[in-house]
């Protein structure tokens, strides 16, 4: 049985007559298939294509919804969303003394949402305004991240830096290409129909502990990315998958500081530094 208290998240309750509507031509995901009772993952982006704000949102009584929103950028979160609202009627509140728990490793708690960034199996789930009886740490929960493959903005890329494909949103209904127009839509688009996707989360592991947060993952002389979260010889990373399987092909030695790591795609996603993507990796270099 294992659940923490995540102080570094905040809540935003957006509801109306026109929140689905307005909702469901602005962010990344699909809310038409959002069932009730899972938490999915999207996001915001700006007209680039690129991540602005990443959330868990969930479904709240009727005509509502539950945007579960990194803490420091919760105020933002709100102006934003306000900005697009208009003439809709839709209120957006944020929920300044709501909890938020991860769970793990235990029976399926009453009232709790299914974490969808999470393989199904693993039965990760989020509770809401239920803070207290932790029986892990926060450290425990970015080692379960880490393990399964879930980055996030603000922790493991910046805001404003990284396209949902970098993020594996792509792979986790974090972005739907089906439903139409969403802000940033062209550009991922384009993107996903073209393939030419070149950063990915990685997972790190090393034989000692990882240098921290933000350390240089190096490849030879070249930068490949940086590290996310860490703890201790585990890490996150968004890593340019082109010149990593260049490296590997030539047997160079990846880095993270003067650490030498190992690097491999989370096994959920299916993905893998397959022979064409470095022959086209070298190509480009």
């Amino acid at each position: 049985m294992s659940r923490t208290t995540l102080a570094n998240r905040g809540l935003v309750h957006i509801h109306g007559p026109d929140a689905e509507t307005l909702l469901q031509d602005v962010i990344t995901c699909d809310l038409l298939s959002l069932e009730a009772g899972v938490a999915r993952q999207g996001a915001l982006l700006t007209p680039q294509g690129k991540i602005m704000f990443d959330f868990l949102v969930s479904r709240r009584g009727e005509d509502g919804f539950r945007f579960d929103v990194d803490h420091n950028v919760l105020g933002e979160f709100v102006k934003r969303m306000t900005m697009y609202k208009l003439r809709a009627k839709v209120f957006i509140e944020p929920e300044e003394t709501a909890s938020v728990t991860a769970v793990w490793d235990e029976e399926t708690p009453q009232d709790s949402l299914s974490d969808e960034r999470f393989p199904h199996d693993s039965n990760v789930r989020r509770l809401y305004d239920r803070a207290g009886d932790d029986t892990a740490s926060p450290v425990d929960y970015d080692r379960l991240r880490i393990d399964n493959g879930v980055a996030e903005a603000g922790r493991d890329y910046e805001f404003g830096d990284a396209f949902p494909h970098d993020a594996l949103m792509d792979l986790n209904r974090g972005v739907s290409f089906k439903k139409g127009c969403f802000v940033g839509q062209e550009v991922v688009s384009r993107m996903q129909h073209r393939g030419t996707a070149r950063r990915r989360v990685m997972q790190v592991r090393a034989e000692t502990d990882l240098p921290e947060t933000g350390a240089t993952v190096t490849a030879g002389s070249k930068s490949v990315g940086t590290l996310g979260t860490v703890v201790g010889d585990k890490a996150l990373a968004i890593l340019r998958t082109d010149r990593v399987a260049s490296a590997l092909d030539k047997d160079i030695a990846v880095q993270a500081g003067d650490v030498p790591v190992l690097v491999a795609f989370p096994e959920w996603t299916g993905l893998a530094l397959a022979q064409e993507e470095r022959e086209s990796g070298s190509a480009a270099q």
